[in-house]
């Protein structure tokens, strides 16, 4: 089973979730989808298992047609779907038969939409994952975005694979529509290299997303940052910045403060490298990294490790079927 792509999109490309993990000290990030609470309830709704690969399409989607009937599910961002010109509902499943096409288009509300088809993409695995890394060319569809062209292989669907399943509306993230966005952070690994006021004036200011973000990092646009005597009076071998430290391990989702340009290291982010991280966001909160766009403000909200980590549990138990409509 299989489906062509006609119209590739903008960098769409296989991820699997949670992605690749273990291999980050040899230089390979996790990958995976951005957006994981949409990724999962989408293979749900066709059947699979949640982290099942499927396609993550950003700003604007793919064209592509189905060479077998095919139960289908698009979630995530408003691409404005559609199978063979009729509009397509979002966050339910929907069978498609041979030669259908379905079309998305730009991102009418968030940034990023999923794809999940009945039995899933079967590609490859490359160190335990499917998940697309383009930078190094390895995971996905031969290690990069979509080609127009292209014959993406998929899987037998499951005998739960129906057309019909909805996501439950409160099961679902919740887009802004006005363009500010509230983020939780946890303060550290390098918290204490930032003076009260660098942090009082990070927490109540509105971060604008640069136009210069990608799947690696996520530039912010604010004030300066102010710092502590640690990270002014330091030993040599810490650099000559502020913001520099002897190189150190990067956590996913940490805030690192290059010079004064808060960069948020994401799904594609290094490990590691000589610039201080004065907080991270949890992975629970990365749903709204996903859907945000460049010129989208960002306000950031404190949280504890241990709130985080009630969020992430939270978000695993609405990507069950619990929030599946039969």
């Amino acid at each position: 089973m299989s489906f062509a792509v006609i119209k590739p999109g903008l960098e769409t490309s296989v991820q699997d979730w949670p992605g690749r993990y273990g291999y980050w000290n040899q230089g390979f990030p996790p990958s995976g989808p951005m957006d994981s609470w949409s990724f999962r309830l989408g293979n749900l709704l066709v059947g699979n298992p949640v982290g099942a690969p499927g396609l993550e399409c950003q700003y604007m989607g793919p064209t592509i047609r189905f060479n077998e009937p095919t139960i289908f599910a698009v979630t995530g961002a408003d691409m404005q779907p559609t199978l063979d010109g009729a509009p397509v509902p979002l966050w339910e499943s929907v069978t498609a038969q041979p030669g259908q096409v379905l079309a998305l288009t730009f991102a009418k509300l968030g940034t990023r939409a999923y794809i999940a088809v009945a039995g899933a993409i079967e590609v490859e695995p490359w160190l335990g994952s499917r998940a697309t890394f383009h930078k190094a060319g390895i995971g996905g569809m031969g290690g990069y975005a979509l080609k127009a062209g292209q014959t993406v292989p998929t899987g037998t669907p499951a005998p739960q694979a129906n057309a019909g399943r909805q996501v439950k509306p409160e099961a679902r993230p919740a887009i802004v529509t006005d363009r500010r966005w509230e983020i939780e952070v946890v303060a550290g690994p390098n918290d204490d290299w930032i003076d009260a006021a660098g942090h009082g004036r990070f927490l109540s200011t509105d971060w604008k997303l640069s136009g210069k973000s990608d799947r690696t990092g996520f530039r912010l646009d604010g004030p300066e940052w102010s710092f502590t005597e640690k990270a002014i009076n330091k030993a040599p071998e810490h650099g000559s910045l502020p913001s520099n430290i002897i190189d150190q391990g990067y956590p996913l989702g940490a805030i690192n403060l290059a010079g004064q340009t808060p960069i948020i290291l994401v799904n594609d982010g290094p490990s590691m490298g000589g610039f201080i991280n004065p907080y991270t966001v949890p992975q629970a909160a990365f749903w709204k990294l996903a859907q945000s766009k460049p010129g989208e403000t960002y306000r950031f909200k404190s949280i504890t490790v241990d709130e985080a980590q009630a969020m992430a549990r939270s978000l695993s138990a609405l990507c069950t079927e619990s929030s599946i409509i039969l």
